[in-house]
């Protein structure tokens, strides 16, 4: 069995995922890494093919690594977007939701200017994520076998809290 961590850019699915990987022995992935090794900057796969095209690139890798046991997953922000991903994931995965506050991400990626979703003229980064928040908590929410609040708490014991709440299932 899989652990999947989902949630919005920012939360820190990246810095847990190696966290828990290196308490539990499993390996790491992280599908947005995956796709940059593959086949270049997002900004740039966004720019020249588009969002639909992106997605179309983390189903693929979805498909891939749901092949694989004990693993621990970390998703692009808007992977479960896509119900067909969901259903992959869930196939040999445990889902966790990794929940941040406005304020939290907006302070993270307040300097990030590397985020194609947040690359906007016409609204601030607050604005671009409190639009992107409220489109996407409830699909998080929905996926999740865990949710698991983030502000506040160390990545540390954000990877030990999530250990102790899947390692049964997973």
């Amino acid at each position: 069995m899989n652990l999947i961590l989902c949630g919005m850019m920012g939360a820190g699915k990246t810095t847990i995922g190696i966290k828990i990987a290196e308490l539990t022995g499993r390996r790491w992935y992280d599908t947005d890494g995956m796709i940059v090794d593959r086949h270049g900057k997002i900004s740039d796969i966004f720019e020249y093919y588009g969002e639909a095209h992106f997605r179309k690139l983390e189903t693929e890798i979805v498909k891939e690594l749901a092949l694989k046991d004990e693993l621990v997953v970390s998703t692009g922000g808007g992977l479960v977007l896509k119900s067909e991903n969901n259903a992959i994931l869930k196939q040999n995965g445990v889902i966790v939701f990794l929940r941040a506050s406005l304020e939290t991400l907006a302070k993270r990626l307040n300097v990030d200017g590397t985020r194609p979703l947040l690359q906007t003229s016409t609204e601030s980064i607050r604005d671009r994520l409190e639009r992107l928040m409220r489109e996407r908590m409830p699909v998080y929410e929905h996926v999740a076998d865990y949710i698991v609040d983030v502000d506040g708490k160390t990545p540390e014991a954000i990877a030990k809290e999530i250990v102790r709440l899947t390692v049964r299932e997973s």
